[in-house]
């Protein structure tokens, strides 16, 4: 297995991280650059947030796009009316492709789902022509997600498997300053330059931030997924008084901050 995410259902995920990943990927294309006539990789595409967004940035001459899950494949390929756009599932760290292929390769919230992140990168690498460029972005699960801390940090108060949920969460491959800059230039990148991104994550109200995770979609929702109906419930209420603060339910915006990181193919 090359990922570690939790899929269940693309709606689910839309909720939980897609609609956060659209606007991110117009601020990743920003930061890794972009040009017309270029071929470039999404790797790790999910429902296709970068892969689209990619595509309507510039006149690309093709947008290859590969996934691990094949839910995500099958809704990517859904959505796609661009005959530039190839959608195929694929593993990270064994790219389908031939040397120097590409003229980019971009990776948007995935390095930090892939136990062996530093093959994924010499992957990247490797299909990328010589000058070519390879960007990635995490988020900065540990000081960067208040939204996601909130819910972390109120479960690990209340029993043993929350403390080592957040233990696993605050800690993933590639989140920590510097490391995803070490692994770039571990792998014979060039010209390595990291930065921070940061969108807000806006949510209509408590239901709108924990329907997903309660739905078990993504790391946090395997987590809940595993609970019995009473620590659920006990959960349930913590997270929500966690969230309304003591007001009122309703709008609530959280700051998130990704590592953002790319280099050169020599």
């Amino acid at each position: 297995m090359t990922s570690s995410f939790t899929i269940h259902d693309a709606a689910g995920y839309e909720q939980l991280m897609g609609r956060w990943s659209k606007k991110l990927a117009l601020r990743f294309i920003d930061f890794a650059g972009l040009a017309d006539g270029e071929r470039v990789l999404d790797v790790g595409c999910g429902t296709g947030s970068l892969t689209f967004t990619l595509a309507a940035s510039a006149d690309l001459a093709e947008v290859v796009a590969i996934d691990y899950s094949p839910v995500f494949v099958a809704e990517a390929t859904r959505r796609n009316s661009d005959a530039r756009i190839s959608i195929r599932q694929a593993d990270a760290c064994a790219l389908p492709f031939e040397d120097r292929v590409f003229d980019r390769a971009m990776a948007l919230l995935v390095l930090h789902f892939v136990p062996e992140a530093g093959k994924a990168i010499a992957e990247m690498a490797r299909v990328v022509r010589r000058g070519g460029v390879v960007a990635a972005a995490v988020w900065d699960h540990y000081g960067g997600m208040p939204g996601m801390r909130m819910m972390v940090d109120t479960v690990a108060g209340l029993n043993e498997g929350g403390r080592q949920m957040r233990a696993r969460y605050c800690f993933q491959p590639m989140m920590q300053p510097g490391e995803m800059k070490r692994a770039f230039a571990e792998q014979g990148l060039a010209n390595v330059i990291e930065t921070e991104l940061m969108i807000r994550m806006d949510y209509r109200d408590f239901d709108d931030f924990w329907a997903p995770i309660a739905a078990g979609e993504g790391p946090l929702g395997k987590y809940v997924a595993t609970l019995d109906a009473v620590e659920r419930a006990r959960v349930d209420e913590a997270v929500r008084d966690a969230y309304q603060a003591g007001r009122p339910d309703g709008p609530r915006s959280f700051a998130s901050i990704a590592w953002a990181c790319q280099g050169t193919v020599h």
